[in-house]
């Protein structure tokens, strides 16, 4: 296993009592992710002006990136989590946001937060929105390969139909 600073709070986090079903001994990308969503709140006044219209699509980027999140989240119910590893009895979702995202939790975050970070008109949430896609880009890899391992060609099939984060079906 990596060592680094994530992957060692991601393993003390793991061992606390009740912990296990949100974040895992091999983690650290759940550690990494939250990282990235909280510098988005990076502190400090808006160094630039936002036009109107830019500010309106911002603004609809928050809410249909919230909209579209929340709906692949509540497709899991109890079994949702943020590991990688999926749990034992989820089932592999293809319907619903499921049916346009192979990843439709992370389409909407991104989709969301780069609303949120345009509307912060500073650098710094720009940046870590642009750190948040390499980590959900990496977490999304790391979650496929073992959806691919548990589902074989099913999985397969969903992924060679299915875009990664938005978009239309192929």
């Amino acid at each position: 296993m990596p060592s680094s600073p994530a992957h060692a709070l991601a393993a003390a986090l793991a061992r606390r009592p009740g912990w296990g079903r949100w974040i895992g001994p091999d983690d650290a990308v759940v550690v990494a992710q939250a990282a990235c969503l909280a510098a988005l709140a990076w502190p400090g006044r808006p160094r630039w002006r936002l036009g109107p219209g830019a500010a309106a699509a911002a603004g609809t980027a928050m809410v249909a990136g919230a909209t579209f999140a929340v709906a692949a989240g509540s497709a899991h119910g109890t079994r949702l989590t943020p590991r990688v590893e999926p749990p034992d009895d989820a089932p592999l979702l293809t319907t619903g946001p499921y049916a346009v995202s192979r990843n439709p939790i992370y389409g909407g975050l991104l989709l969301g937060t780069s609303g949120w970070a345009v509307l912060r008109r500073r650098p710094e949430p720009l940046l870590a929105w642009g750190a948040l896609l390499a980590v959900l880009t990496r977490k999304a890899v790391r979650e496929e390969r073992r959806l691919a391992a548990r589902y074989g060609p099913t999985f397969e099939a969903y992924r060679a139909r299915t875009p990664r984060f938005l978009g239309l079906p192929r």
